[in-house]
Order: C-alpha cells, then sequence, then structure tokens
C-alpha cells in the first residue's frame, strides 16, 4: 500500500470514528452518511412530530460541523422522520433552562449556512418555529403542498429565538413578516414558495423523494469548489453594499480561474463532454 493510500484509509477512519462518538448520544436526531450518493442525511427523529431539545440544538451544529468536514459528503439533506419535517421546538422544557442561557441559539441553527457545503432541507407537513428556522438557514428548501409553515411563537408570549424573524424579513419582506409573526399566521407551502421562502413546492412525499434525488444529481456534477465559493458569496450579499459585493464576487471569480476544476469545466465545454470535477 503506497503513502497515498494509507494517507486515505487513517483519514477514512478518524471520520467513522466522529461519527460514531456523534451518534453515540444523540437527542432526538439520526446522522448517516450515503457514500455512494454523496450525501450527509440529518434525520429529525423525536415521533410523533419530531420537536427538537435545547440540546439537540447544539448537536445539529456539531453534526453539520462534521457534514462540512466529512470527504464522503458532498450535499446535506435535512429531513424529518416518518413523514413529517418538525412542529418545532420543546417548548415545555423552556423555563427550565438557565437564566440568559438561550440568547446564542441562532448560532447552533445557523449552522447549515456556515456549512461549506450545499444544504438541501426537505419539509413534510409542519415546518415550524426552530424547524423552520432551521429550514432558512438552508441554501435550497423543498416542501410538499400540505406543509404549513409556522413562526408562531408569539401565541406564548414569545418571539422566535433562533433567527427567524430576520431571515424571514430579509428574505420575504417586512411586511409579510409582520402577517406571518405578530398574527402567528400558518403559511401554506405554495404561498410560502411565493414569499420566496421554499424554492419548490411537490406533490406530496414520493414526489419529494424524487426532488431530494434531482437536485443531489444536480449538485453532485458541479465543482465542489465552486459551489463553496458561491454559497459564501451570496451568504454575504445581506450584509454588505452593493460596491463590497461586486467586489467580492470579483475576487472569489478571480481565485476560481486557477483552479483545476475551472480548467476542466472549461476543456469538458471546448470538447462537448460532461465535466469531470473534483473540487482542487
Amino acid at each position: 500500500m503506497n503513502k497515498s493510500s494509507t494517507n486515505g484509509s487513517a483519514k477514512s477512519k478518524d471520520y467513522a470514528e466522529m461519527r460514531a462518538a456523534i451518534l453515540r448520544d444523540l437527542d432526538g436526531l439520526r446522522y448517516e452518511v450515503d457514500t455512494v450518493k454523496k450525501i450527509g442525511w440529518l434525520w429529525l427523529d423525536r415521533p410523533p412530530l419530531n420537536i427538537v431539545s435545547y440540546r439537540g440544538r447544539g448537536q445539529i451544529n456539531a453534526i453539520m460541523e462534521a457534514f462540512g468536514e466529512d470527504p464522503d459528503v458532498r450535499v446535506v439533506v435535512i429531513r424529518g422522520a416518518n413523514g413529517t419535517y418538525t412542529s418545532g421546538g420543546d417548548v415545555k422544557s423552556f423555563p427550565l433552562i438557565e437564566r440568559d442561557g438561550m440568547s446564542h441559539l441562532a448560532w447552533n441553527i445557523a449552522a447549515p449556512e456556515r456549512c461549506p457545503k450545499p444544504v438541501i432541507c426537505a419539509m413534510e407537513k409542519y415546518a415550524m418555529g426552530v424547524g423552520l428556522e432551521l429550514a432558512m438557514a438552508c441554501d435550497i428548501r423543498l416542501a410538499t403542498k400540505d406543509t404549513l409553515l409556522a413562526l408562531p411563537e408569539v401565541t406564548l408570549g414569545q418571539i422566535p429565538g433562533s433567527g427567524g424573524s430576520q431571515r424571514v424579513a430579509r428574505i420575504a419582506g417586512l411586511t409579510r413578516a409582520v402577517d406571518m409573526m405578530m398574527l402567528g399566521r400558518r403559511i401554506p407551502a405554495p404561498e410560502a414558495h411565493a414569499w420566496g421562502l421554499v424554492t419548490r413546492v411537490v406533490e406530496d412525499s414520493a414526489a419529494l423523494d424524487r426532488a431530494i434525488d434531482e437536485v443531489v444529481e444536480k449538485l453532485t456534477s458541479m465543482s465542489p469548489l465552486a459551489l463553496k465559493t458561491i454559497k459564501r458569496v451570496l451568504n454575504t450579499s445581506y450584509d454588505t453594499s452593493l460596491s463590497v459585493g461586486f467586489e467580492l464576487e470579483g475576487h472569489a471569480y478571480e481565485k476560481l480561474r486557477e483552479s483545476k476544476d475551472y480548467k476542466e469545466g472549461i476543456a469538458a465545454f471546448s470538447e462537448k463532454r460532461k465535466a469531470n470535477f473534483t473540487g482542487a
């Protein structure tokens, strides 16, 4: 066995051990890696409605970090088990959290945004509270047509606490954010799609399966380096001026010109063949 093969085996072993460590004590979550399709699956799995615990939020962050470092993962998919995404957080336990113990929630739930790989959220039936906030931190949001999206915290005398107010207002606009959050309104998936909160609406769970496969196949055919770069550029668009955004885009463009993937993309285009991107 040559040195590179040895290093590769050692690295695979390291990631296997890391996965095992995270899996040992998950709280209402499941973590799987499909090494054939290059998918990292994060399942919300606490029947019947897959509520997300306080501890689970930190574990979501840890899992997303592991996906970001795992060479066997090219695309991440977040989904709820048993045909339901999630009805939200474990509301009954919130009073038990110490004072000032929940002001950082948006950091953990923003983990999909920080992940250097494309993240898909697949929503069914309910996408509420922290579940919707987690979805809004993802790059691509798919939903069945009967899915209801909501940030209903006002009905409990609270407000969204994991980034929802800011993301919805930036994506859908302030008027719609007020409509949704101040009235505690449940938004049907087709309306959410019209608002820009959902990327694509499909008929049912079977159609959702097909949509996931289609999007994953498309993403894994792209340059990982280009996808990582465009994600970073896009994620700064709400926080910078237009001129700074142009500057960042220009420098990112120049950086990619030296990559092997870009050279391969040009060669494949010229030779009228499918590109073989490696992420280098």
